[in-house]
């Protein structure tokens, strides 16, 4: 078990996905520059329930039962003052107990996963990996510098899930499943559905 501070998000964070952040209460400037100096990582977790902006009063956020180490990769200062970062996703953890310290930072008990087993890329699956090198061309996404292996179905997957316009309850499940056959299976049909072929 290990002890992290989390930043708890109303997205979804993948294994290699990035994603932009807008800093500015002083509980995440404080993780941002500590992460950025022990070159140590976060935990990023997703809100089933509640907000990311702490408020007098409001209950705590309730969090997902597992979540992704993050790590920073980018920083600017955004044109309205405040600081802006962009981090990565790492490994996969669990999320066992939360505590909150005075300043309102979050710290996880989490135990990391095991990376899932190396899978073989199917001809089946061929289709998802045309269409994730069809995205990678939007300039959108060509800005983000996405590195992904083709012959890696955990990284089209997991890749696929970050960009695609899915709800984050439904990128939530795919970032806990550890069997690649049902995660491509269930990213192919939600790719029929979005396209109307089901």
């Amino acid at each position: 078990m290990t002890r992290l501070p989390l930043f708890p998000l109303g997205a979804v964070l993948m294994p290699g996905g990035h994603q932009p952040l807008r800093i500015f209460e002083q509980r995440y400037l404080t993780l941002v520059r500590d992460s950025m100096r022990e070159g140590q990582p976060f935990g990023v977790v997703w809100i089933r329930r509640g907000s990311e902006v702490a408020e007098r009063g409001r209950a705590a956020p309730e969090l997902g039962d597992w979540g992704t180490l993050a790590r920073i990769v980018d920083w600017d200062q955004l044109p309205d003052g405040l600081l802006g970062v962009t981090i990565e996703g790492g490994e996969r953890f669990d999320l066992f107990a939360t505590e909150v310290q005075p300043d309102g930072l979050l710290i996880g008990e989490i135990a990391l996963r095991p990376a899932p087993p190396p899978a073989q890329m199917q001809p089946r699956w061929q289709p998802l990996v045309d269409l994730l090198r069809n995205l990678q061309t939007h300039p959108h996404l060509e800005s983000m510098n996405l590195s992904v292996d083709y012959g890696d179905p955990w990284q089209v997957a997991w890749t696929l899930a970050q960009v695609l316009p899915l709800g984050e309850h439904i990128k939530y499940q795919l970032l806990g499943a550890d069997d690649i056959e049902q995660v491509m299976g269930e990213l192919d049909r939600l790719l029929n559905q979005i396209s109307g072929q089901d």
